[in-house]
């Protein structure tokens, strides 16, 4: 930990953050610092802050890697995730037909003024 982060309960958060994939309430239990502390490095610390999001992309990271194993295991619900999220742009997506050609009827009652 550089970029002048010296406060060794900071740098403490850091690595605990990182090894449960940035997950606060963890983090802090492990290092004994409370969330609002967290909350109030992260808001008056930008280099701090900027550690703690690129922990966050680490955790998308290996999310996704996951997401690629299942999707190799030939997981359906995966596949079918991946492209809904990921293949919109050549059609995967779900799309919902409502026929407007047929009359619609609708019925408002008005409310009961004493509920």
């Amino acid at each position: 930990m550089s970029d002048k982060i010296r406060h060794p309960k900071k740098i403490a958060l850091l690595q605990a953050l990182e090894k449960c994939l940035g997950v606060v309430t963890t983090a802090c239990k492990m290092t004994g610092i409370h969330r609002d502390t967290f909350y109030e490095w992260l808001k008056k610390d930008p280099k701090f802050r900027d550690k703690v999001e690129a922990i966050g992309d680490v955790a998308l990271d290996f999310a996704e890697s996951q997401l690629f194993e299942q999707i190799k295991e030939h997981n359906a619900a995966s596949t079918i995730f991946y492209l809904k999220t990921k293949g919109k742009r050549r059609g995967y997506i779900e799309r919902q037909e409502i026929d407007v050609t047929q009359p619609i009827n609708v019925t408002i009652e008005p409310q009961d003024q004493n509920a």
